[in-house]
């Protein structure tokens, strides 16, 4: 997914221009990059806040980004309130999309036919402020103060500023935008005014906004459905999206509401203000099809405080009735209004309270680090906590960016920190896994397969991807979501869970493989899979993908495995079950059969693992001859060319030898990740932090530390060129498996909780929290040991430390340790390992191709 132009060891994407600590073609860094990439005098370091001090007009995209406030199922980017200044306009609820027939240029059976956009939703956070007829603008604006942060104690964005006016009057301005966890469907946005220095009218002018149709109010075009040739980008509409339904004004509310042109979604928003003031003010309310206003004109007194409320209730459906929708929005105005805003702020300090003592990760001694860190974490609640019977978009409700799809990324990427921090939030994706299994079987029978194949890219359930050697020809999403599933149950105990939802899953998705698979006729009795495409999308329909037929031997291993358990634990809903799927002794016993005789590359004279059947026989591409300006390789090369080359978007192997480490030796992770790190070209930012995290595993130190900070700067620092587009939500649950799985070397394979940790050498210590099968867990490590105990629930946890068995329950249990494993100083050459081959045995160079 995720693109970006540095070098293959993930060389920053500056603002201002290159880090004149980087050489300047592509080559590794001759020093260490920067820990702390930010401009301090701008964004100082805060572990509770992200904090900026001096407004700029040059990185909106980047800001309204990284200052968006949702909570999984409602976002708000952190566009300025006066809303004339900005990069892209963004309000989304998660799943509200629309529909477009896709256009290939040449078409073809099983072709996705109907593409998916999340939709712009009306925007409320404009609140424009005239003093004395002239307007805020914070790009010409004289300020004397200003400062801007997104607090991770209680969610809240917040900005603070004095103005002086033309005419030399001082205004106080204090404003705060918060999308409710506690309350699903609010969003809440609040004003402070203050006159310090005479009297003055004041205008504030507080819209609604369609913004998806036609032009905002200074009659730009919104940039938030941009198009272009950037496959990260959404697509961009022709015609209008959002049909009017309905639009009414009452006292002090005003609604609007939609119904989406072809998927037919229904919306309706509504919007209630509450002014508190001993000024003198008048009031105006109106509404048309799209956009409400409702201004407040106030004879201003110095020293004399304003203050407003802003209430805006998203309610969405795939067919529920506008009406019905209105009446919803009534209903959840009238309960927020009788709580109150205090009691609102209060809950959302409480919810977030118990986040942070749930999700927490601490460096101590390094406040930039800490601050980066929360903020990713916080990032993943905000993608996450109310999703519910919706999926993880790759960038939550935060952007546009992938169309507002769901991908692999969030079973893979998401999903451990949701087991581990947020169980019940974790079954609610599985869950949604789950509700499209009928689009999923679908799928299947037009790819002429039995069982269920899980979309690449989608939002309604069906695929929405073009291009399908890279996208439907993925098919190890099957494997994810059973790894993710069974990683779920055996985390949290839940064995109800694996025995209905789960096992469905299960069952449909090994029937997939069984099929797609086959065995080989020239008598070396293995079970192949072949036309597929791994992580890596610049390797496509390959046979024998590594990942692939790795994650799929475990997928048929656990399907097996639950249906014996079934059969054995409860005859009755064994029963059902075989009812409910037609299911047959004898395809089990198929399965089995398949994943013992699965067919894993190796190749014995470079003593690696092939990323698939043919991949060594590939020339090899020599990254360090491919200049900066044509990267991302997929924007400056025809994909064919890409194609025939060993040159990697992501980690693949070594992405498998994290997940189903037990699988492979020490050995052999060191000797791939060797061979593919050079001819990885971190394209994606989904790489980065597994490179991290089998880096620190292998004993490459210092390789770890480095990629772990270009995975953690992803946003903060724009280090792919695509974070105005949204967030990169699986980098961020990345960062979490970087801290906790990387440095903190914990493993889960087969259901045993497993710690052979790798601390940096200059950390002086990590802390951080989980959650075992209903107990939380406190572990601290530091260079020569490492602690647990249990803080939460009455059971003992069981866990090894590096072999050794230990029952740890609320008394803190302090295991010594002896160094962190394996150390190899220093970094890999850039110049890949020459592993082609001519058909007559001699070696090929490393090659790059003509730019």
């Amino acid at each position: 997914m995720g693109t970006t132009p540095p070098s293959s060891y993930g060389t920053p994407h500056y603002a201002t221009g290159e880090s004149p600590e980087y050489t300047a073609d592509h080559e590794r860094p001759l020093v260490d990059p920067p820990i702390d990439p930010l401009d301090r005098t701008r964004f100082p370091a805060d572990e509770w806040r992200l904090v900026e001090t001096a407004y700029s007009g040059a990185d909106l995209g980047v800001t309204e980004t990284i200052f968006a406030v949702g909570n999984g199922y409602l976002g708000l980017r952190g566009n300025v309130e006066e809303g004339r200044d900005t990069h892209a306009h963004g309000t989304f609820v998660n799943g509200f999309h629309e529909t477009w027939k896709i256009q290939h240029a040449e078409d073809a059976f099983g072709l996705a036919r109907v593409g998916q956009t999340i939709v712009n939703v009306p925007d409320p956070k404009v609140l424009k402020l005239y003093v004395e007829d002239e307007p805020l603008l914070l790009a010409t604006a004289d300020l004397e103060h200003y400062e801007r942060s997104l607090d991770y104690r209680d969610g809240q964005l917040r900005r603070e500023l004095i103005w002086r006016t033309s005419s030399g009057k001082r205004v106080k301005v204090t404003t705060t935008r918060m999308v409710s966890f506690t309350e699903r469907h609010l969003a809440l946005m609040t004003m402070d005014l203050e006159m310090l220095d005479g009297d003055a009218p004041i205008v504030i002018s507080s819209q609604l906004l369609n913004r998806q149709d036609g032009f905002d109010e200074y009659h730009v075009k919104a940039a938030a459905m941009g198009e272009g040739l950037d496959p990260r980008k959404a697509e961009g509409f022709d015609r209008r999206v959002l049909d009017p339904q309905m639009q009414w004004v009452d006292g002090s509310r005003a609604l609007l509401g939609y119904v989406c042109h072809e998927s037919r979604m229904t919306l309706a928003v509504a919007t209630e203000h509450v002014l508190e003031t001993e000024n003198r003010c008048e009031e105006h309310l109106a509404a048309g099809e799209d956009s409400s206003k409702h201004v407040f004109r106030i004879d201003a007194k110095q020293g004399v405080p304003i203050h407003l409320e802003k209430y805006a209730v998203y309610h969405t459906s795939r067919g529920v009735p506008v009406r019905e929708l209105s009446d919803r929005c009534v209903r959840t105005l009238d309960r927020v209004r009788t709580t109150g805003l205090a009691q609102l702020h209060t809950d959302q300090r409480d919810w977030l309270t118990d986040f942070w003592a749930r999700s927490d990760v601490e460096t101590p001694g390094q406040p930039e680090v800490q601050q980066a860190i929360r903020f990713n974490l916080l990032q993943l609640a905000q993608a996450s906590a109310r999703a519910e019977a919706h999926g993880i978009s790759a960038k939550g409700v935060s952007g546009s960016g992938y169309s507002g799809h769901y991908f692999w990324d969030t079973e893979i990427y998401v999903l451990p920190f949701l087991t581990y921090t947020a169980p019940q939030t974790a079954r609610n994706t599985l869950r949604f896994r789950h509700l499209m299994l009928d689009s999923a079987r679908l799928r299947a029978r037009d790819m002429s397969q039995h069982g269920a194949l899980f979309p690449w890219r989608t939002i309604n359930g069906a695929e929405a991807s073009a291009y399908f050697a890279a996208g439907t020809a993925q098919y190890h999403i099957n494997a994810d979501v059973a790894h993710s599933l069974m990683q779920y149950v055996r985390a949290t105990g839940n064995r109800e869970f694996l025995l209905n939802e789960g096992l469905d899953i299960l069952v449909e998705t090994a029937r997939m493989w069984a099929d797609l698979g086959f065995w080989s006729h020239n008598g070396d009795k293995h079970f192949h899979i072949h036309g597929v495409t791994g992580p890596d999308e610049y390797t496509t329909v390959v046979n024998d993908n590594l990942f692939t037929n790795v994650m799929a031997r475990e997928n048929l291993t656990n399907a097996v495995a639950a249906v014996t358990e079934l059969r054995a634990s409860d005859p009755r809903d064994y029963a059902r079950a075989v009812m409910r799927l037609g299911l047959e002794d004898e395809e089990v016993h198929q399965w089995q059969r398949a994943a013992e005789a699965m067919f894993i590359p190796f190749d014995t004279e470079l003593g690696v693992h092939p990323q698939d059947l043919h991949f060594l026989e590939r020339e090899v591409w020599d990254l360090s001859q491919t200049p900066n300006d044509k990267r991302p390789l997929l924007l400056h090369f025809h994909p064919l060319v890409i194609y025939r080359f060993q040159v990697l978007k992501q980690a693949d192997v070594v992405l498998a030898m994290f997940l189903a480490g037990q699988s492979f030796t020490l050995e052999d992770k060191r000797a791939n990740f060797e061979y593919y790190d050079p001819i990885t070209t971190g394209d994606s930012t989904l790489s980065a932090v597994v490179q991290s995290i089998v880096a620190a595993e292998v004993g490459y130190h210092e390789m770890a530390l480095r990629y772990f900070y270009d995975g953690l700067f992803v946003d903060l620092d724009n280090r792919h060129g695509n974070t105005p587009d949204g967030i990169h939500v699986a980098s961020t649950g990345g960062v979490w498996a970087g801290l906790v799985s990387g440095f903190g070397g914990m493993r889960d394979h087969e259901g045993v909780l497993r710690f052979d940790p790798r601390l940096p050498e200059s950390w002086p210590e990590l802390r951080w929290r989980l959650q075992w099968q209903g107990s939380r867990l406190h572990v601290v490590l530091r260079s020569d040991e490492i602690r647990f105990q249990v803080t939460d629930g009455d059971g003992e946890v069981p866990l090894e430390v590096r072999g050794q068995s230990l029952l740890v329950g609320t008394d803190e249990v302090v295991v010594a340790l002896e160094g962190m494993g394996p150390r190899i100083d220093g970094i890999l050459p850039a110049t890949p390992v020459i592993g082609a081959r001519t058909q007559e045995g001699q070696r090929l160079i490393p090659a790059h191709p003509r730019t």
